[in-house]
């Protein structure tokens, strides 16, 4: 047995194999061996005038690597447009196209062969390009920088098979003989995976000392993280917007080299202990403002102002970008909408679910549809069940089970979207499974810290799990990462059961009171207004009020409520109890 330490090297490992050969070989087998011989012969020849080797051939895939990115890539490249030419004469369902994956990282070298984790990321990089393209990690992405006349789309995290960590993927969108396919900045940006993208500028450091730029770019760094968690819009990479730092470029043509649609762009000034922020929202195709603010801090804890100020930014600009996207698409005419579009429409109708329930579920089952890999819309659909449930209009067995079926759907497609955590936490809050739902509400926030949908959930589930006092920092954070929002009132609400929970009943009413004066004639807040009445001793209102609730939600019994609130829950029997104070016999 081999005692003496294999050798290692670090290489750029490119992995070609062919799309659908199974279907090819099947429909004419002899036909597409051939064909195959003199394509491989094609790559062979690339790899090797790009200074690359072959390693092996595995039946109709080909490993190689190279001692730089620069010949990976360009090879990757060449041999694609080779290919393109190869099938250019051919009917659709005959063409052979390859997917070319490549990575650079560490291999183990023996016997000319070479093994690791950088071969397998290589091979799963294949698997994740579209027949015909290219797909390279960040570790290519980082390395090549501006060296190939290419422009590249962030793909995100990927879950891939056998690889602990999630690897971050970029597609090539490949190189000048393809430009003529980008439209004009008037046209609007080249959508990625057809949503539009944005791109955020490195923030300028105006400060005078060139010793904040770490700030500045932390700063900028984080937003491009956060913004890639929301997963509703592709981030462009941080290694083309920072071909920027330092510059004063036009806004719409850095939207047109980029492929954007929106500009994220801000400046950071530092003077003494105090740090002024400013961040504005660029439509790239008019350069008109979506939105602006600033910040002012004292550098108290310069990390935990940079964590803060992030958020905020982050928390403002998605939702601007998300209603900008929303006026657009409703403006349309409803023929012939693509699955983005239809998704759209749904969120526009959110708002007033309940007088246009059967037409959003049925644009969310339509963009469905139109896209089955389309994530988001199967937990748009899968909320649009909770609500249902939540105003009965569902059993909430049947409801959760729906909810747990499109999560289940989704996670298959994009397991690192926070949303699939929101439905799977309401999903086990309506069958009374509290600790999964809590831990489902944790795991949201977890992969999306700015998005005030992910503290409510976690707040509610912690709420009703005898938690309250957690739950009001997390309600409170609702508000401050988004203080104009039109569900403002789901915020309060849930400010309103967590001191509720702690039995701080007037806090609570004045809680109340907000949710109210947005939605006056909401049977949940009529319910809660009854049950701090009956806590608070105020029985004469509170019984005026439990007669027009009880009416209103058609319940006879403590096994009717728990029925329509939530199961197994210390809050519900709370409710319960400010109830009975009402004057409910039960």
């Amino acid at each position: 047995m081999r005692t003496e330490p294999l050798e290692r090297k670090l290489a750029a490992i490119l992995y070609a194999d062919v799309a659908g050969y199974s279907r090819l070989t099947g429909e004419d087998e002899e036909g597409t061996h051939r064909a195959l011989r003199a394509y491989l012969d094609v790559i062979t020849v690339g790899i090797e005038s790009h200074r690359g080797r072959v390693v092996h051939y595995a039946g109709d895939a080909v490993l190689a690597d190279f001692a730089t990115v620069s010949d990976s890539l360009s090879c990757a490249v060449d041999v694609q447009r080779h290919l393109k030419d190869c099938n250019q004469d051919l009917p659709d369902d005959r063409k052979v196209q390859f997917r070319i994956g490549i990575n650079l990282g560490e291999v183990i070298v023996d016997q000319d062969e070479i093994y690791g984790d950088g071969v397998n990321v290589a091979a799963r990089l294949e698997s994740l390009a579209e027949p015909g393209g290219i797909c390279i990690s960040e570790s290519v992405r980082t390395a090549i920088g501006k060296k190939l006349p290419l422009s590249y789309g962030f793909m995100g995290e990927q879950e891939v098979k056998n690889i602990a960590e999630p690897v971050r993927a970029y597609r090539v969108q490949q190189g000048l003989d393809e430009v003529t396919e980008r439209p004009s900045p008037e046209a609007g940006a080249i959508p990625l995976a057809g949503k539009p993208s944005i791109a955020v500028l490195p923030f300028n450091n105006i400060s005078g000392d060139p010793e904040q730029d770490y700030f500045s770019d932390g700063l900028t760094e984080d937003i491009i993280t956060l913004l890639a968690a929301w997963r509703s819009f592709p981030v462009i990479a941080r290694n083309s917007t920072f071909a920027y730092k330092n510059q004063s470029p036009d806004v719409r043509q850095v939207a047109n080299d980029l492929g954007a649609r929106y500009v994220l762009e801000g400046s950071v000034r530092k003077a003494g202990n105090r740090v002024r922020i400013s961040a504005q929202l660029i439509d790239g195709s008019t350069g008109n403002h979506l939105w602006a603010d600033r910040y002012d801090r004292e550098l108290e804890d310069v990390f935990a102002v940079q964590d803060e100020i992030t958020t905020n930014i982050v928390a403002a600009v998605e939702p601007e970008m998300s209603k900008a996207e929303i006026l657009a698409v409703t403006r349309k005419r409803p023929g012939n909408l693509n699955s983005w579009e239809l998704y759209l429409r749904g969120l526009a109708n959110m708002p007033s679910y309940g007088r246009y329930r059967t037409e959003t579920k049925q644009l969310f089952e339509k963009s469905i549809e139109a896209d089955p890999t389309f994530a988001d819309a199967y937990t748009a659909l899968a909320l649009c069940y909770s609500a249902d449930v939540y105003a009965q209009y569902a059993d909430y067995v049947d409801g959760a089970a729906t909810m747990f079926d499109l999560a289940k759907k989704a996670t298959a497609i994009d397991p690192r979207n926070f949303r699939i955590y929101l439905v799977l936490c309401m999903a086990h809050i309506w069958k009374g499974d509290l600790k999964q739902a809590v831990e489902a509400g944790r795991k949201a926030v977890e992969l999306n810290p700015s998005s005030p949908e992910a503290y409510e959930v976690l707040a509610l589930a912690l709420t009703h799990s005898g938690e309250p006092e957690e739950a009001e920092g997390y309600g409170q954070m609702c508000l401050k990462l988004s203080p104009l929002d039109p569900k403002l009132h789901n915020y309060y609400f849930q400010l309103v059961q967590a001191t509720l929970g702690q039995r701080r009943f007037e806090e609570a009413y004045v809680h109340l009171e907000k949710c109210l004066s947005a939605r006056p004639h909401d049977v949940s807040y009529l319910g809660f207004k009854t049950i701090l009445l009956g806590h608070m001793g105020r029985k004469e209102e509170a019984r005026v009020c439990l007669d027009e609730y009880l009416s209103k939600r058609g319940i006879k019994t403590a096994d009717d409520y728990r029925k329509i609130f939530v199961l197994n829950s210390v809050q519900t029997e709370l409710n319960l109890d400010g109830l009975r104070k009402a004057g409910w016999e039960v």
